[in-house]
């Protein structure tokens, strides 16, 4: 696991957009996994300030939510299919048919579930998964105690999830108590994952993530299994971090080459 530690978010979105755009011109028609909530923000904006400027192209790109509400319209202003829709398609101009977000509307969740397994298969997996982590040490909607191989599937918000996420609602009741979520076991298989922290609110599940041992209790930690993982972080959300020196050296020391 590479950890970064940078001086703001906006440094934090510039640098960890800078992984996102080298696997795309990798590969024009790479598969991104796609976050939500506020953290990945910044890194959308760069890449859509590329795209408008020219220097980007992503007109083959396909794109995979990690997760979405259960019981929510796909119009309602909440729903991931909607934050996605406004944040990442539109702003970016990616072809909406290659954008995919779990169907938290069906009859049938589990066979939903399944079928977005299968989707991400057939795409040929995922090429770069960006991801955030809750206080709690969750990423994807995987709360403490989700099994390292777990698949896409039903979970419940734990009540810290839901609080958290009670600000982008009228009411803590209009929060929904379900959601479908990429497993910790499906997002590992992405070939790279770039997670994005800051605040100090994010230290202590920054810290568990890194430094503390694997284990269920905090789901980030599975990025400990990952040989392309990297975790870019501002000073406050690195503020629990006991290596946090030897962080700084290492990217300080980096070889360009090993920079994309």
């Amino acid at each position: 696991m590479e950890v970064v530690v940078l001086a703001d978010a906006d440094e934090v979105a510039r640098v960890a957009a800078d992984r996102v755009v080298a696997a795309i011109r990798r590969r024009r028609s790479a598969v991104v996994g796609l976050a939500t909530g506020s953290s990945p923000l910044g890194i959308y904006a760069r890449l859509a300030g590329l795209v408008e400027a020219g220097g980007l192209d992503v007109t083959q790109v396909t794109g995979f939510a990690l997760d979405e509400y259960v019981g929510l319209p796909a119009d309602h202003p909440e729903s991931y299919a909607s934050v996605i829709r406004r944040t990442v398609t539109g702003p970016l101009g990616l072809d909406p048919a290659r954008v995919h977000v779990p169907d938290g509307g069906a009859a049938d969740l589990a066979a939903a579930a399944e079928a977005y397994e299968r989707a991400i298969a057939a795409a040929g997996g995922v090429d770069v998964q960006i991801l955030g982590i809750g206080a709690n040490g969750h990423i994807g909607f995987n709360e403490p105690t989700s099994s390292l191989s777990s698949r896409t599937r039903v979970k419940t918000l734990a009540p810290r999830t839901r609080a958290d996420n009670a600000r982008f609602f009228a009411t803590p009741d209009e929060v929904p108590t379900h959601c479908l979520t990429q497993g910790l076991g499906t997002i590992l298989e992405a070939r790279e994952l770039v997670l994005v922290a800051h605040g100090e609110t994010k230290a202590e599940a920054v810290a568990a993530a890194v430094e503390g041992p694997l284990g269920s209790m905090c789901p980030a930690s599975v990025l400990q299994l990952h040989p392309r993982a990297g975790v870019y972080v501002d000073e406050a959300a690195a503020s629990r971090l006991r290596l946090v020196e030897y962080y700084r050296h290492t990217w300080a020391h980096k070889p360009e080459w090993q920079r994309s």
